[in-house]
């Protein structure tokens, strides 16, 4: 608590006042010592004026004071229990459910399935698979001449459009073209007319859209097997066998635990993947090596090619097969020969292949021979440059004429059985001044040729981008075995 008081001391003219903290000395004017009102209130203004902020001060403190002390005694909220209770009722009314119902009875749906065709299909099974009961769709198949297309090859994409009733509202259907640009859609719809219904076929056609795809795989037996194992398409490890042919031999050379990891172009029609285009980029890791690859088309020319990330050309001046890459019967070694049945050195390699394979002269040359020669059968011989010559044997149908200039890659033949020959392949032999040579080790002696120095630093940018791209396809995981 702050008060003040007034203290009448025994020391002569003197008396005391507290105000607040504040003591004030006042003067006592009468001998007698009597302190009247008059006197000190005279008194108190004489201290006012000499001590004005030490009153102001004590008035200040003693009003805060006061002030808390309320504050204090003050109840917050108003006390519950005498607060009013008020209450109300009011009656809901029920919304009517017949409309409800009747909305519902009149909602359809759509039904969407896509399902691969078999070999086995008829346009009812393919219909009954896809989950339709739709006897006019079916007779309508039947009869019209787009929809024949639907069952000329197993594998392809059907997807239709149905209704709650398990109708046939739409069919699509995507192939691809002679055109390695563009796809066709076939479509048939359904129509509705006075009450009776009623289909219609029409073809399309349309450009693909381009995505790049990414995969790794691990040798265990075969690069095919491999290839199965990640469920990729055979062309990319024929062209993954192509591109590092050069350095590995694809025969003799794999081991368990070789891996590769790819990057690959696609061709989508509305998003289904109908083609499989060219390796982008690739990395082979064979025996601790490690061998990438970048395909890079040069500023100014018509043909693009394979390049190490470092700027060197992939191209050979010789192919390593004379074939695209294939299961191999024999390589360049001692063998039981089938028809003089007796071991003898077989200098060259037979590729095993189909009858009608299309044959490729592995290296720039000139036609030097075309023709029947004993054992060989149907042979073609191209000579090249620095004294190189290749043999080309059992062919069923040679394609090119002597004197004829060919260039890498172009097709002289087709795989075949004439001669000496107990099943179709293709004999190949790599001479050099007459004496028989290893196909293998002539194609990777052969040189090669850079990026040309105006066109590094674009191919620089790309090679990075690459990397990046090799990496992440390393992380992906392969499918498991079923």
């Amino acid at each position: 608590m702050f008060f003040y008081a007034v203290w009448r001391l025994l020391a002569p003219r003197l008396t005391l006042v507290l105000v607040g903290n504040s003591v004030l000395r006042l003067p006592v004017h009468s001998s007698q010592h009597r302190l009247t009102f008059t006197r000190l209130l005279n008194a108190t203004t004489d201290s006012l004026r000499h001590h004005p902020k030490r009153i102001s001060a004590g008035l200040a403190v003693l009003l805060l004071g006061t002030g808390v002390t309320a504050f204090g005694v003050a109840p917050l909220v108003p006390d519950a229990a005498q607060l009013p209770v008020q209450q109300i009722l009011e009656s809901v009314q029920a919304l009517p459910t017949q409309p409800q119902a009747d909305a519902l009875s009149d909602f359809s749906f759509k039904l969407f399935r896509t399902e691969a065709t078999r070999s086995n299909d008829t346009m009812g099974t393919l219909l009954k698979r896809l989950n339709l009961n739709d006897p006019a769709a079916v007779a309508f198949l039947r009869t019209d001449a787009n929809a024949q297309q639907i069952l000329v090859r197993a594998g392809k994409q059907v997807s239709v459009e149905a209704s709650d009733s398990q109708k046939l509202l739409k069919l699509t259907m995507r192939s691809s073209t002679d055109d390695e640009t563009m796809f066709q859609r076939l479509i048939i719809e359904r129509t509705v007319t006075d009450g009776k219904p009623s289909f219609s076929s029409r073809i399309e056609r349309a450009p693909y859209t381009y995505s790049s795809q990414l995969a790794s795989a691990t040798i265990q037996s075969s690069l095919f097997a491999a290839i199965d194992e990640a469920r990729l398409p055979d062309s990319v490890g024929t062209q993954i066998a192509e591109i590092f042919s050069g350095d590995i031999d694809f025969r003799r050379s794999l081991q368990k635990g070789d891996r590769f990891n790819v990057v690959y172009e696609t061709r989508e029609a509305d998003g289904e993947a109908l083609r499989t285009g060219k390796v982008l980029s690739a990395e082979f890791v064979n025996a601790g090596k490690t061998y990438q690859a970048m395909w890079f088309q040069q500023p100014g020319q018509e043909k693009g090619g394979y390049y190490t990330l470092d700027g060197q050309s992939m191209r050979r001046a010789f192919l390593s097969s004379p074939v695209e890459f294939s299961r191999v019967t024999s390589g360049f070694s001692m063998r039981f020969h089938p028809i003089l049945q007796q071991w003898k050195a077989h200098l060259g390699t037979d590729f095993a292949a189909s009858t009608g394979t299309p044959a490729r002269t592995v290296g720039d040359g000139v036609v030097e021979f075309a023709g029947v020669q004993n054992g060989y059968g149907n042979v073609v011989f191209i000579k090249h440059q620095n004294s190189h010559e290749t043999v080309y044997a059992h062919l069923s149908k040679i394609m090119v004429q002597r004197g004829e200039k060919v260039s890498q890659g172009q097709t002289i033949g087709l795989v075949g059985s004439t001669g000496w020959a107990t099943g179709p392949h293709l004999h190949f032999e790599v001479r050099v001044n007459g004496v028989q040579k290893d196909p293998m080790a002539a194609a990777q002696q052969s040189g090669t040729v850079p990026v040309a120095s105006a066109a590094l630093p674009q191919f620089k940018r790309l090679a990075a981008d690459v990397r990046s791209q090799l990496q992440a396809a390393a992380t992906i995981n392969q499918p498991q075995s079923r």
